[in-house]
């Protein structure tokens, strides 16, 4: 699933950079994550980016969009077609992901 940001934003902007897909941008309010671009950072960190630099926890696991770790592994691949380093992790099943903790 991906993670959304909660009405508990402090509009810090603490997340936007340690997003690794650019799915965290400024909204008309809070900050908001493009659930299509978001993918819990697996193949990356072992946990969301942006909840662990969150001084307020407020990005979740949104529950309107539930997925599994197979297909936010295929996004990340998809978003970042040219990171041979990822691919190999994704090939070799040894990729980081909140689902494997």
């Amino acid at each position: 699933m991906a993670t959304y940001i909660t009405q508990d934003c402090i509009n810090c902007g603490a997340c936007e950079s340690e997003c690794p897909n650019e799915a965290i941008a400024q909204g008309s309010e809070l900050y908001e994550i493009d659930p299509e671009l978001c993918t819990e950072c697996v193949g990356f960190h072992d946990k969301e980016a942006c909840q662990s630099v969150c001084p307020v926890e407020c990005c979740l696991p949104d529950p309107k969009h539930g997925e599994v770790e197979g297909v936010l592994a295929q996004r990340a691949l998809r978003l970042h077609p040219d990171d041979a380093d990822l691919q190999a992790r994704v090939s070799s099943g040894t990729f980081p992901s909140r689902f494997r903790i």
